[in-house]
């Protein structure tokens, strides 16, 4: 595995892919996103440290960015990591948009540290999907693992509904039994993060946990609070605040990284549903690109909404 000061030399062994095709229009692929945040890094040298957290299924590297103030020392350790979904790329452009935000003038007194793509396999299948012009639905790793299903705590489901929905009330073969998940963990476990927040798409809803069970979590208040801040830097079309088990009262996600790093470290973590969908009903070919239900056709104002809520959830009392 690479170490902290091989990014640079892995980023310019990596081939610089083509411009995406028309349907992936607006959004980086991986190997000209990695060269980007290189040359950032280059411009503000001894602000980011890039370092490896783990390997993913394939072996290739899962890279992490610290971002810190050089002249101050950091008191509040925050998470943000992405693409933990093959398919959700917006919520990897919200976060490069935030590291080369933070890497040009950082927040003192913070350390931020970054994942942009936790699950880089499930995206190298959909960038050859895109090029090779194949529309498939993608959603976990190379072994096809729902990452997001895939943690500790609240694994099992309580919930009547599980006998009449048996299929949204699964997790994973067994706890952090993927590479990519045991990554986030053992980073967790290090660093004891302040707070944390898992990007993805689509919904438009600032989730906290509980998501695995209907009860209130002790802190409830606080997390409702943190919420409305983030809805107030969102402006206006802000998303809502809500627990994730509340969603709907039938629903429970079992076994998702929220309430593993709440439950398991104490983390104020958040997962933050991007966007309100790229769906078109009413152009053609608007309903059937599994890229676009996910991926919105513009992008820059749902990228500068996901950042708000990002940049006042680390920066909150």
């Amino acid at each position: 595995m690479p170490s902290p000061l091989d990014f640079v030399d892995w980023v310019e062994s990596r081939p610089f892919a083509a411009e995406p095709p028309a349907v992936a229009a607006g959004y980086r692929f991986s190997d000209p996103m990695w060269q980007e945040i290189a040359a950032a890094m280059a411009s503000h040298p001894g602000v980011a440290r890039a370092h490896p957290i783990g390997e993913s299924g394939n072996g290739g590297p899962i890279w992490a960015f610290d971002v810190t103030d050089p002249g101050t020392q950091a008191t509040r350790d925050v998470l943000v990591f992405a693409g933990i979904h093959a398919l959700e790329w917006i919520s990897t452009e919200v976060a490069v948009d935030l590291l080369e935000e933070w890497i040009e003038l950082p927040p003192p007194g913070l350390r931020l540290t970054v994942v942009p793509l936790l699950n880089p396999d499930g995206r190298d299948r959909v960038e050859r999907d895109l090029l090779a012009g194949h529309n498939v639905y993608r959603r976990g790793n190379q072994q096809r693992i729902d990452l997001n299903r895939d943690f500790s705590v609240n694994r099992e489901a309580e919930a009547v509904w599980r006998h009449v929905l048996p299929s949204r009330y699964t997790s994973s073969p067994a706890p952090l039994s993927q590479p990519e998940t045991r990554a986030i963990d053992h980073l967790a476990a290090e660093r004891r993060f302040d707070r944390a927040v898992s990007l993805h798409a689509f919904g438009g809803y600032l989730y906290h946990p509980w998501s695995g069970r209907w009860k209130r979590p002790a802190d409830y208040a606080a997390f409702h609070a943190t919420g409305r801040v983030m809805e107030a830097a969102q402006g206006g079309h802000a998303y809502r605040t809500r627990q994730l088990s509340r969603w709907g009262f039938f629903f429970r996600a079992q076994g998702t990284e929220i309430d593993h790093l709440y439950g398991e470290y104490g983390t104020s973590a958040w997962l933050i549903e991007l966007t309100r969908s790229g769906l078109a009903p009413l152009k053609e070919g608007g309903m059937s690109s599994y890229f676009r239900w996910y991926n919105p056709i513009h992008s820059i104002a749902h990228r500068t909404r996901g950042v708000a809520a990002v940049r006042a959830l680390a920066l909150a009392p």
